[in-house]
C-alpha cells in the first residue's frame, strides 16, 4: 500500500468520525439535507446520468481497480452502489465533496491531496445535488440506507455540540 492511498484513507477516515467540514457555508447549511423542497429522485437519477455516470458508472459501479491508486496517484472512482465506500460517509461530506470536489473538501481539513473528483457546485444547484445523492442513497439495500442515516444522524449532533 503506498503512502498515497493510506493518507486518502486515513483522510477520510477523519473526515468521517470529525463531523463538520470547515466551509464558507454554515455548517448547518451543509451538514443536513434540505427540507425546504422535497427531493425529486428521478430528477436525480437522470442529473447522475449527466454527471457521475462517465466515472461512476451507469449502474453506480465505480471504475475498476478503485482502491489502487493509477499511474498520476489518484483512486478511481469509487461505487456508488452498497460495494463503495460511499454509505460509509454522512451527508455533510457527500454533499460537500460534490460540491466542492475532493481537493477542496480534503484542504478544509488540512490535507493535501487530489482524490480527482471534480467540484459540480458551479454546474449544479444544491437541490441538483441533493437530488443526485438521494438517487444514490434509493439504490441501496435497507440495511446499508440505516448505516448511512446513522452516520449522518451522529455527524448532526456532533455539530450541534
Amino acid at each position: 500500500m503506498t503512502r498515497r492511498t493510506l493518507l486518502f484513507g486515513f483522510g477520510f477516515l477523519a473526515l468521517a468520525a470529525g463531523g463538520a467540514v470547515v466551509l464558507s457555508q454554515s455548517e448547518e447549511e451543509v451538514a443536513q439535507a434540505p427540507t425546504d423542497f422535497p427531493v425529486d429522485i428521478v430528477a436525480g437519477a437522470e442529473l447522475y446520468g449527466q454527471y457521475c455516470a462517465s466515472c461512476h458508472g451507469a449502474n453506480l459501479e465505480g471504475q475498476e481497480n478503485w482502491r489502487s491508486p493509477g499511474a498520476d496517484g489518484r483512486l478511481p472512482a469509487p461505487p456508488h452502489d452498497e460495494t463503495g465506500h460511499t454509505w460509509h460517509h454522512a451527508d455533510s461530506l457527500l454533499f460537500t465533496y460534490t460540491k466542492l470536489g475532493g481537493r477542496e473538501t480534503l484542504a478544509a481539513q488540512g490535507m493535501d491531496f487530489d482524490s480527482g473528483m471534480p467540484g459540480f457546485g458551479e454546474q449544479l444547484s444544491d437541490e441538483e445535488i441533493w437530488n443526485i445523492l438521494s438517487y444514490i442513497k434509493s439504490t441501496w439495500p435497507e440495511r446499508v440506507r440505516a448505516a448511512q442515516a446513522e452516520r449522518t444522524a451522529a455527524d448532526i449532533a456532533v455539530q450541534g455540540d
